[in-house]
């Protein structure tokens, strides 16, 4: 068995330290949110994951608890040790090289230039045998991350309240409230894993929505708001127009779009939409309005392949489907 634990995998482990990586989201920005764990004899003598605004790393977090308990474990890590000194610290990997852990697994390279295999050489020449494996979970704990660079664009989440028949308000525009208090709640924590959160100008015209995180204890990650239009953004809000080009969201890794059917459309039609929270209440509104407008499809055909389900859950009396675009 590999990876040191009597009964897990180096899967099961670099699983673990993708769901620690997601508690330094979205603080972590500009920084990746990183996922780290130090295992001995088939113990955790650390872990950590990267701190709010980038420092320090998950590594150095995790080798500082483990302490001399880190010489000769095994290290797994989400993404590849920096390899590069900067003004706020040491290179993660010269520091994982001197803490001494026998085995290093990561779960995703560093495209950053200044990374990009050197962190693995480092470590290498420091003595210490290393291992990438391909793990799903480390690549989408950091799909923010890696979507910005190499795309330069935000991981886009486009979430979608609607009744069973895909309306998202009845003809005279009313909306509040189509989905129950138990979907809102998981919509709130939603915007708090992310960096922004995008409407359309209709929808922030007709409902003045504020956008934050309503939950005890998590108000502090109400995400920037930001609004498509050509026009200038209220106080408070961002204003884009040409959101495709790349790095008009800043340094932003992950974005939700919520509303509404002309903004969903207009991602959609670009194809910048990465993943769909589809909640649906259990009810029927007949002649409303859809909860996405045209997006340019030439047959049905187009449609078919783009999504696959990822999660299904039961929320109160409304469903949430989560969709993750098809590779």
């Amino acid at each position: 068995m590999a990876g040191g634990g009597q009964d897990r995998t180096d899967a099961d482990w670099m699983d673990a330290a993708a769901a620690i990586a997601a508690r330094g989201r979205p603080l972590s920005r500009p920084n990746p949110a990183v996922g780290a764990i130090l295992v001995r004899d088939g113990k955790v003598v650390g872990r950590g994951w990267t701190q709010a605004g980038g420092r320090p790393h998950a590594e150095a977090v995790a080798l500082a608890q483990a302490g001399d308990a880190a010489r000769g474990a095994t290290l797994y890590v989400t993404l590849e040790p920096c390899a590069h000194r900067s003004e706020r610290g040491p290179a993660c990997a010269a520091l994982v090289a001197r803490g001494g852990p026998a085995r290093v697994v990561v779960g995703c390279g560093d495209p950053d230039p200044r990374t990009a295999g050197e962190g693995i050489a480092m470590m290498r020449a420091g003595g210490i045998a290393v291992e990438m494996i391909a793990s799903a979970a480390a690549e989408r704990s950091l799909a923010g991350y890696l979507m910005r660079a190499r795309l330069g664009r935000p991981h886009v989440t486009l979430k979608l309240a609607t009744s069973l028949d895909g309306r998202i308000a009845l003809a005279d525009g009313s909306s509040q409230w189509i989905t129950g208090p138990q979907a809102r709640a998981h919509g709130h924590m939603e915007r708090a894993r992310v960096d922004a959160i995008l409407v359309g100008r209709g929808t922030l015209r007709a409902d003045e929505p504020r956008l934050d995180v309503r939950l005890p204890g998590l108000e502090a990650r109400s995400p920037a708001r930001w609004v498509l239009t050509h026009g200038a953004a209220p106080d408070g809000w961002n204003a884009v127009a040409e959101f495709a080009a790349p790095g008009v969201f800043g340094d932003a890794q992950t974005l939700m779009v919520e509303g509404g059917a002309g903004a969903a459309a207009a991602f959609l039609a670009a194809d910048m939409v990465d993943r769909l929270l589809f909640y649906r209440a259990p009810v029927i509104v007949g002649d409303g309005l859809p909860c996405v407008g045209d997006i340019g499809l030439g047959s049905l055909a187009e449609a078919h392949g783009r999504w696959r389900l990822s999660e299904r859950a039961l929320l109160g009396s409304d469903t949430l489907d989560v969709y993750e675009r098809a590779r």
